[in-house]
């Protein structure tokens, strides 16, 4: 969200129940309000919970659909080109076909890893790839 200005809520009274009061807390209520996110369930983000690659690209799509700056161009790959690609769950199909497509996200080995933890050095390439366009 810093990456493309989406500034933190400071005053927000409607956050996840978990948000705590940490250097993100404003990050997740903008996110919330913003509906980058809906949570996992229950009011609850569940914060320093691992999240794997589907969810990551979801979220990074969302916030780049709320900004209007979804990316642009044709990388000539579908999903349909990755091995695992059934594994992807049909809230992150949108997510994943456009990232696949514009070429944002190449996956490893002819597969995506949607179902897998990820990390932040992968977020950076991913952010990487992004701003690099």
């Amino acid at each position: 969200m810093r990456t493309y200005g989406i500034e933190p809520d400071t005053r927000s009274t409607d956050n996840f129940s978990d948000a705590g009061n940490t250097y993100y807390t404003g990050y997740l209520a903008a996110a919330k309000r913003l509906g980058i996110t809906a949570g996992a369930g229950n009011n609850q983000y569940a914060p320093g919970k691992e999240i794997t690659r589907q969810e990551m690209f979801t979220l990074l799509y969302n916030a780049l659909k709320g900004i209007g700056q979804l990316p642009q161009g044709n990388s000539g790959k579908t999903l349909s080109d990755y091995t695992d690609a059934g594994q992807i769950d049909s809230w992150a199909k949108d997510a994943m076909t456009l990232l696949v497509e514009s070429g944002t996200v190449s996956g490893n080995n002819g597969a995506l890893t949607p179902l897998s933890t990820t990390t932040r050095a992968e977020m950076a390439q991913v952010l990487y790839n992004l701003l690099a366009k």
